[in-house]
């Protein structure tokens, strides 16, 4: 039998675990490609050097409820990188002032302990304790917009000052723009199961239910539930401070909401490569997915010099406009599906100051900008202070993240223009005008898929759709966060598997 072959196409950290799942399910004999289009591994996660200490640019952290990451990273070897944050909390400038981030809420959507004074105004206030004596009319299995629904219901003060600032952090967009189902899932279940408004939903969302650890997943099984499909907030230009996943469950009492990488994510990334034994093609655009009489033909590289690579199988870890035109002609209405996922643009600018020159820089580990704030940055993730192995040389390192969906155009300046705004912001948030020792500007140009009204939908038709030994991954489905990718690139690597010419054997 001649050695079974797949192609995975994408070498972000979706790829990346498939091609190691793979690796494991085949065996050493498995030809195992991976082709990425860019210059590096990684995709959104990606490690630099900033003023001498590893520095991620992309995701800086990962939701330690999830057993994918720490699972991973025991296989892997690397437990004793995983680092969690410090007791730092988080803080959020709305209404021309920085508080604390309030307690008791779900993502922004108050519960009946939410304690919002500071945050929003007497009428503010007002509003989200009436919202509980109003009668809520809502059909199981409906779908709505969440930033209209939370103004319908609490106001606006709710929706720009909290959950916009959180769950656009999350995804790089708007929350008039993301879909309940697929970003808060936990609250649309409360809804449908018959909650009378959207404090108790948030009530029901938020209480206290099976406490036993979650079973890990990286054997597959199916895609994750609504619960675990929530996104954590470590994604591009993320909103570092949520201390829930999406689905609303709160973690066990006294264990680390999150984790990270000692070294950056660039440590796992490299792992997963010298794991899986693939051979990883750099600068390799697949222009056609071809469907053959046994398995699948990809034409890599330019028109005027195509190759064509022969596999069983394909695993399409790649973002959703690239799922599309490559599945046009083999899965039509998946590929229908994957182009209506639209995408965001944010950037990250890094910067590393002298300790005696970031003196005023408050001992938070961020804050979030709420969306009506005239500020240049959308948050500002104080690392030093979050990680205390990003400021162990003395120094003092932080994140600024701009842009937001349908903002594309306000990024389209120079590098030196981006670091300005990210100065001014610093200045106006935390008194510091002293420059930077070091520098670094990541732009993420359609970073971060969209999760809209329908979202859910269009993924089970993208799934339920896809021709056998074909299988897609990545943040376009089930999660935006680390674990949620890993998961996906894991499950894809397990759906194609059979087809390769023989029975896995792991």
């Amino acid at each position: 039998m001649s050695a079974r072959r797949v192609a995975v196409v994408g070498g972000g950290v979706s790829g990346l675990a498939a091609a190691h799942r793979l690796r494991t399910l085949l065996g050493p004999s498995a030809a195992i490609t991976v082709l990425e289009q860019r210059d590096r591994i990684g995709g959104v996660l990606h490690t630099v050097d900033l003023a001498g200490t590893a520095f991620d640019v992309g995701a800086e952290a990962f939701l330690a409820r999830r057993p994918e990451v720490p699972a991973l990273l025991a296989e892997l070897g690397l437990t004793a990188e995983l680092v969690h944050p410090t007791r730092a909390t988080a803080s959020v400038r709305a209404g021309g002032r920085t508080g604390p981030l309030p307690g008791g809420t779900l993502l922004g959507v108050p519960t009946s302990a939410a304690q919002l004074d500071g945050l929003l105004s007497e009428a503010g206030l007002a509003a989200v304790a009436a919202e509980r004596h109003r009668p809520l009319t809502w059909r199981a299995g409906d779908d709505v917009a969440l930033g209209g629904l939370l103004r319908s219901r609490f106001g606006d003060e709710v929706a720009d000052r909290l959950a916009d600032p959180l769950l656009g952090g999350v995804y790089a967009g708007r929350v008039d723009a993301l879909g309940l189902r697929a970003t808060v899932p936990a609250l649309a279940a409360a809804l449908d199961t018959g909650a009378p408004n959207l404090t108790a939903a948030a009530d029901t969302a938020t209480s206290p239910r099976d406490t036993r650890a979650p079973r890990p997943r990286l054997a597959g099984g199916g895609p994750p539930t609504p619960r675990e499909s929530g996104s954590e907030s470590a994604r591009v230009g993320g909103s570092e401070h949520v201390s829930r996943d999406v689905g609303g469950q709160a973690p066990q009492p006294g264990a680390p909401v999150f984790g990270a990488v000692r070294g950056g994510y660039r440590r796992l990334l490299d792992a997963l490569v010298a794991a899986a034994g693939a051979d990883v093609r750099l600068r390799t655009t697949v222009r056609e997915l071809q469907r053959r009489e046994q398995g699948w033909r990809l034409v890599l590289g330019p028109t005027t010099a195509p190759e064509a690579l022969d596999v069983d199988a394909v695993v399409l870890a790649v973002p959703a406009p690239a799922v599309a035109r490559l599945l046009a002609d083999a899965a039509p209405d998946a590929a229908r599906a994957a182009g209506e996922i639209e995408l965001a643009s944010s950037a990250v600018v890094a910067l590393a100051y002298r300790a005696a020159d970031a003196a005023t820089l408050p001992p938070t580990s961020g804050v979030l900008v709420a969306a009506d704030e005239p500020l240049p940055v959308k948050a500002m993730t104080h690392s030093s202070n979050k990680w205390a192995h990003l400021g162990a040389d003395g120094l003092v390192r932080l994140r600024a993240s701009l842009g937001r969906f349908g903002e594309a155009a306000t990024l389209q300046v120079d590098d030196a223009e981006l670091v300005a705004r990210a100065r001014d912001g610093l200045s106006a948030l935390a008194g510091i005008t002293a420059p930077p020792v070091a520098v670094h500007v990541q732009r993420w140009g359609g970073g971060l898929p969209q999760y809209a009204v329908g979202h859910l939908d269009r993924v089970r038709t993208i799934e339920q759709g896809l021709p056998p030994g074909v299988a897609v991954a990545g943040s376009a489905l089930h999660g935006v966060g680390v674990p949620a990718c890993v998961a996906t690139g894991r499950q894809a690597a397990e759906r194609v598997a059979p087809a390769t010419n023989g029975t896995p054997v792991g």
